[in-house]
């Protein structure tokens, strides 16, 4: 059967492609890059770069400093307000509390394909250990508790169907019963992780999660305080 033009699979923009790879780039760099570096980094033409680089810098995608280099710019902010934009708005008040409730970083991620991408941070205040978790910072959806409440949100078999070729973690079906999940040492060693999942209407699960390097308080009350504020973010989202 000869597919018809609205069925057929657009081929994708080599051009878009690039540009959105030189964002990945630069928000993954330590520092500021050249030119060079970057279409070293893109394995393209230095020209090629340029041409891409004017195109972002129109659009305040990224800047370049009195050296040329170039760095992500402020554009990026607020493409990245809009990203979840209401699961955003109802979790900072609940991110800040327990943050300075529990003295652990707080945050949400978000479920991308086969990874889980924090979304929202908050660090406690006057306190000198925190643990980074970065928006933007990714890692497996198979590894780590904020996955494991991803997972657990669904069945087995909603799982399955959802995310064809990415295993459900026995983990999960534990989270599932107990309402929420840990890990330790699994995305960064000697760390440990507690979350509960956040069902939100319409999207796919994320999950509320806390990231500490060691803990004075009780399991059980960590896992409850997540609890509660996840009820209190998918009361505000109207789960």
């Amino acid at each position: 059967m000869t597919p018809t033009a609205g069925s057929a699979q657009a081929s994708p923009s080599q051009t878009l492609s690039r540009g959105i790879r030189a964002l990945e780039i630069l928000a993954d760099a330590q520092h500021p890059l050249t030119i060079a570096e970057l279409a070293g980094e893109m394995g393209v033409h230095r020209s090629v770069a340029y041409r891409i680089l004017r195109t972002l810098e129109d659009h305040s995608l990224l800047v370049r400093d009195d050296g040329g280099r170039v760095q992500p710019g402020p554009g990026l902010a607020v493409l990245a307000r809009g990203v979840s934009r209401n699961l955003q708005t109802a979790a900072l008040p609940e991110l800040t509390h327990l943050a300075n409730a529990l003295t652990m970083s707080a945050f949400v991620a978000v479920w991308d394909r086969e990874e889980c991408v924090t979304l929202v941070t908050v660090d406690p205040r006057h306190t000198g250990a925190t643990v980074v978790q970065h928006p933007g910072t990714r890692h497996p959806i198979s590894a780590g508790a904020p996955g494991i409440a991803i997972q657990s949100a669904l069945s087995e078999e909603e799982w399955a169907a959802a995310a064809p070729g990415i295993p459900y973690r026995a983990e999960a079906a534990e989270a599932r019963g107990r309402g929420y999940s840990a890990s330790h040492d699994e995305v960064l060693a000697g760390v440990s992780s507690m979350a509960v999942p956040v069902r939100v209407p319409g999207g796919r699960p994320a999950a509320l999660a806390v990231v500490y390097i060691r803990a004075a308080q009780d399991p059980a009350e960590v896992a409850a305080a997540l609890a509660a504020s996840a009820g209190r973010i998918e009361a505000q989202l109207g789960g």
